[in-house]
């Protein structure tokens, strides 16, 4: 029941997103050459780094979807022995490579800034700053969401189903960020 409601609500999500870019996409048609000024700003290579991190953070995520699965909570052997790591390593890695990614567009906020793009500055601003900016929030409950699992690993006594199942409903959450963040990095910086 829990997954097809967490399923419901990311489907509530996903027209959330929608009419981001559908804004994104009507302002850009009317405003062409805005968007060819203001885009050439962005820092491409450095904005794909960033999502790579992100990207390989569903890896690991599923990874420890997986161990959870198996009633796998904590690794079985020593800290480098990743093949040995159990749901706790593989959501602790996660969320590492999330707290990159925020910490990546909030750089990369700062030199737009430094650059003079914000969102009063134009359109553009507004549209790419709404768009990456609720993206980033939905990032960063990803991240409050990893620290309620492992919290809850360490204060039960015993590994349950329950909580497998809330493992996987994060995940779910995760992977809807990430596939959210592909559609707006092509979007923002490939479809300039």
């Amino acid at each position: 029941m829990v997954s097809v409601g967490t399923i419901v609500w990311l489907s509530s999500e996903l027209m959330f997103f929608a009419a981001l870019f559908a804004a994104y996409f009507t302002i850009r048609a009317v405003s062409p050459e805005l968007w060819a000024q203001e885009s050439s700003k962005l820092n491409v290579p450095f904005s794909s780094v960033n999502t790579l991190i992100l990207v390989l953070s569903s890896v690991t995520c599923q990874l420890g979807v997986f161990k959870a699965e198996d009633g796998v909570v904590g690794r079985t052997g020593k800290l480098y022995q990743v093949k040995q790591w159990g749901l706790r390593e593989w959501f602790v890695m996660t969320y590492v490579m999330g707290a990159i990614f925020i910490g990546g567009q909030a750089f990369e906020y700062a030199e737009l800034v430094h650059g003079g793009v914000t969102i009063p500055s134009s359109a553009y601003g507004t549209v790419f700053y709404l768009a990456t900016g609720f993206h980033g929030i939905h990032v960063t409950g990803g991240l409050i969401a990893f620290l309620f699992v492992l919290g809850r690993t360490f204060v039960a006594r015993k590994f349950t189903h329950e909580q497998a199942v809330t493992a996987i409903v994060v995940s779910y959450y995760w992977h809807f960020v990430d596939v959210v963040w592909i559609g707006l990095f092509f979007t923002v910086y490939i479809l300039k």
